[in-house]
């Protein structure tokens, strides 16, 4: 059972995002909190495994709501962002927060309910196409410190996460690489833990930051 908590100001998106929620087999809704702060304490009760957390909100806003879940080693809980805009100022903020993605607040039920399950298996990147058109639009208005922070990588991690920040999932990367889907998520498990990092979204925003990959590189798997 997926347990999913919601965070969110408005009341009619807590009840829609419920009642979505607990239709669907093998989902429950553990609790709803209306500011930051509450959505804070109900995961520190509750521990679900998701939490559907929205920005712009009293009391706590969801950047440092997020930040405060995540932190907490006793937490195992991943952070969807729900945004208004697809490339609300604030939602990089959230990723670096640690949030594992985000979600427009239009998505389709369907959609919801597959990117739920996604990021609770830990197995690809939510939402890939948005996640990575927000990732460039902040690389744009940076410039990289190339490789200043990454560790010391072998020419298949280096592969491996080029392909993270495209926004493949293991499947696709076992097929860049040649390799079994198994052996491509191994691969990916032991990245994340050389780079230090909690998850795919993560990684990926590292190799923007760091310059492994910039936008309009080709893609390497072509």
């Amino acid at each position: 059972m997926i347990r999913v908590a919601i965070v969110d100001d408005q009341a009619l998106m807590r009840d829609s995002f419920s009642m979505i929620i607990d239709a669907q087999e093998g989902l429950e809704v553990v609790g709803t909190a209306a500011d930051g702060q509450s959505g804070v304490d109900l995961c520190h009760q509750t521990r679900p495994d998701i939490v559907l957390m929205d920005i712009r909100m009293p009391v706590l806003d969801g950047i440092e709501a997020t930040r405060r879940i995540v932190d907490n080693p006793t937490n195992k809980t991943s952070v969807l962002v729900l945004t208004t805009f697809d490339l609300d100022d604030y939602v990089y903020g959230a990723l670096q927060a640690g949030a594992s993605g985000f979600l427009l607040k239009d998505t389709p039920a369907k959609e919801l309910v597959a990117s739920v399950r996604v990021v609770a298996a830990g197995d690809a990147l939510l939402s890939p196409s948005i996640t990575k058109r927000l990732i460039e639009e902040f690389a744009h208005s940076r410039q990289p410190t190339v490789f200043a922070e990454l560790p010391e990588l072998t020419d298949r991690e280096r592969e491996a996460l080029e392909l993270l920040a495209r926004g493949f999932s293991n499947r696709e990367i076992a097929e860049a690489m040649y390799v079994g889907e198994a052996t491509a998520k191994t691969h990916v498990s032991r990245l994340l833990t050389k780079l230090g990092v909690r998850d795919r979204v993560q990684a990926v925003i590292m190799a923007y930051e760091t310059g492994v990959v910039r936008p309009g590189d080709a893609d390497p798997a072509g």
